[in-house]
């Protein structure tokens, strides 16, 4: 936009009145100069991403902060280029599939699956292989201990501070008393638990991992079968007295449940590591200006 702004000293300028509207004016033609881009110009062979594209393709990218969430972005879209610039150096045509939804292709996302088809066999892994990730890895596939357990809840919000210390003054008072007198506890928690479970004298049931919130969780791991926990636990609900009933271990599941569920792992997990160095090569021979490839957080190619 043009800005139109008198020059003149304030000595020099005349009003209206005494000068009509003749006195000299100079014309401010100058243009804002324009914003300073987000990143430095990308491209690759001399194709360059529009910092617009990187920008919207920054939202798939969540991070601590905007710039580790831009590069991320911009690694992407580079990838994506140097696939699509191969694609047509093998003279691939588009051929869209539907994915398992019935959705079809885009015309890109068709040619990176079949530059990547065209140049890459991935062996599937074999029993042995298998066999010997399970082995290693047996933590990976027990399932969940199970807890049975009862509480008694005692409600307070973490902004409320002065709420805060009464829950806890009161439920260590509570402690005291069940830690002396632990057959009171179901009529306890019938009466002052803040829990639904109030009404089952505080019983859970059986819970496993996920079911409660952490402090829960791990308040649970330290306590033997029959104990009372010794401390109130503090978790963003409140205070809990915990009592821990019975506990059943985990157990590890056959190889034969889970071999199938292995050896899917295992192909995908090759399939990444070539994909990765597949563009690796790509980007060697490749004129890449305005970022590099090295990751920064985790693997490249997702």
């Amino acid at each position: 936009m043009v800005t139109l702004v008198n020059n003149l000293a304030p000595k020099e300028q005349k009003s209206p009145s005494s000068a009509g509207y003749d006195a000299p004016v100079k014309l401010d033609t100058s243009v804002p100069p324009k914003p300073k881009p987000t990143m430095p110009v990308v491209s690759v062979n001399g194709v360059v991403i529009p910092e617009t594209e990187i920008l919207e393709e920054a939202q798939n990218h969540p991070a601590k902060n905007p710039g580790k969430a831009l590069r991320a972005a911009a690694q992407a879209l580079v990838v994506k280029q140097l696939l699509l610039q191969q694609a047509n150096e093998l003279g691939l045509v588009a051929t869209p599939e539907l994915d398992d939804e019935g959705r079809p292709e885009t015309e890109e996302d068709a040619l990176i699956r079949m530059v990547i088809d065209a140049e890459m066999t991935v062996p599937t892994a074999t029993d042995k292989e298998c066999l010997r990730y399970y082995n290693n890895n047996k933590h990976r596939f027990s399932s969940d201990d199970i807890y049975q357990a009862r509480h008694i809840l005692l409600i307070a919000s973490p902004k409320d501070t002065e709420a805060r210390q009464k829950a806890k003054a009161q439920a260590q008072s509570l402690t005291e008393v069940l830690t002396d007198e632990p057959e009171r506890f179901e009529q306890m928690a019938r009466e002052m638990s803040a829990c639904s479970s109030s009404q089952q004298g505080g019983n859970l049931g059986q819970i496993t991992k996920g079911d409660t919130v952490a402090e829960f969780e791990a308040a649970l791991e330290t306590l033997r079968e029959g104990e009372l926990s010794a401390e109130p636990v503090e978790t963003p609900y409140g205070f809990h007295i915990i009592a821990l009933d019975k506990k059943i271990a985990g157990e590890c599941l056959p190889f034969d449940h889970v071999s199938e569920r292995i050896s899917t792992w295992l192909q995908a997990a090759s399939w990444s590591r070539a994909v990765s160095q597949y563009v690796s090569i790509l980007a060697g021979t490749a004129k890449i200006e305005g970022i590099d490839l090295a990751p920064s957080d985790g693997p490249l190619v997702q």
